[in-house]
């Protein structure tokens, strides 16, 4: 089976091999080692201050996020149940909230946000995902960011890069808080999360003492120590130091952001040559999002028969949207039939007649031809 569902991603074999080592104590000084070094390259690889890893799924990091830097009122965008998610956060912590919805295929736009601010004198936080992947849409956080930024530097700015991380660069330099998580582009199973963060949010985090599984200021000050206030995620930290050699391997980020991207648009065109529709009207790399009548029937197809496995939508987009993933490390000629295997479901299902153009578009696309 293909696993494309935009996470928890395929794990290739190399990422695989990184658990099958004899496990290490967590509160050993081999282990501090490592511990140690992935911090330090993800602090390379976000830009920020800091990098605290936390044994959570992402929405911990959430949570752990709003409730060390919130402590007025807050401000989210809704596009879709991951931006949703922030409101039910701040909710459970009995924190005010002010909710922005969007259609889960539209951006939010920078005036409307500065326009509630302006409204809301006492928000002192702002959520938002850069890429929301219920819809695989992508936010554009760096604008709003430095707009918030330029008109109120007090307001910290937590951006969910769950489905951005290891997928494309990021302009991190108004954004406080930056959250990541292991089943997306680190290849990694579910469980661990990150977030990182600027030198204000490290301030603030110091100042208060909020929490207590995800008491981030006890996290700081063990984590500096290269230990963990609880349990380390141990496969996950071994598993990220592999990570990090395999991305060395094929020449850095900025060779892995490039391939993301080729492949990425070449797969947008190949959509489209298909006579299918993409989703979100400002496209994320993580994914493609096709939206069709034919969905549930063609992931079904998809799986039983061509043994790709496909991501769905989330209610109310459940049975009308397929979701393609672009995230990790994988091999071109796995997307390539991938996609042929989705045209070859639309023939099986008198939808459209099957002539090659899927291979055929996305193999031009891809090389340049």
């Amino acid at each position: 089976m293909l696993l494309f569902t935009p996470g928890p991603v395929a794990i290739s074999e190399e990422m695989r091999s990184s658990f099958s080592q004899p496990m290490p104590h967590h509160r050993t000084k081999d282990f501090e080692k490592i511990f140690q070094s992935v911090r330090e390259n993800l602090k390379k690889m976000t830009g920020l201050e800091e990098v605290l890893l936390l044994s959570s799924s992402g929405t911990g990091a959430m949570e752990a996020s709003v409730i060390s830097l919130c402590q007025k009122e807050l401000l989210f965008v809704n596009a879709g149940k991951f931006g949703e998610r922030f409101g039910k956060i701040a909710k459970a912590h009995s924190i005010k909230a002010h909710e922005l919805v969007y259609e889960w295929d539209t951006p939010a736009k920078v005036d409307e946000i500065l326009n509630a601010l302006k409204a809301n004198p006492n928000i002192d936080a702002f959520c938002i995902q850069a890429c929301e992947s219920s819809g695989g849409l992508r936010h554009p956080v760096e604008k709003i960011a430095q707009a918030i930024k330029e008109t109120n530097p007090n307001v910290f700015v937590i951006v969910d890069a769950i489905t951005v991380l290891g997928v494309e660069p990021l302009e991190i330099t108004h954004v406080d808080a930056l959250i990541g998580g292991s089943q997306k582009a680190f290849m990694l199973p579910p469980a661990m999360s990150l977030i990182a963060l600027s030198q204000k949010a490290i301030e603030c985090i110091e100042e208060r003492n909020v929490g207590f599984y995800f008491n981030l200021k006890s996290e700081l000050k063990n984590q500096r120590n290269n230990t963990t206030s609880y349990t380390a995620p141990i496969l996950h930290t071994l598993g990220l130091q592999r990570y990090f050699e395999l991305v060395q391997n094929l020449g850095g980020f900025e060779v892995l952001y490039q391939e993301t991207k080729r492949v990425a648009l070449a797969t947008q065109k190949a959509v489209l040559a298909l006579g299918l529709k993409i989703f979100p009207k400002s496209p994320s790399l993580s994914m493609t999002t096709i939206v069709s009548e034919h969905a549930k029937e063609l992931k079904n197809l998809l799986k039983e028969k061509y043994q790709v496995q496909f991501a769905g939508g989330q209610e109310p987009y459940k049975d009308a949207l397929i979701r393609i993933n672009h995230m990790g490390i994988i091999p071109v000629y796995k997307t390539a039939y991938a996609l042929n295997a989705l045209e070859l479901a639309l023939n099986d299902l008198n939808l459209r007649e099957f002539d090659g153009a899927a291979n055929t578009t996305f193999l031009k696309q891809y090389y340049e031809i």
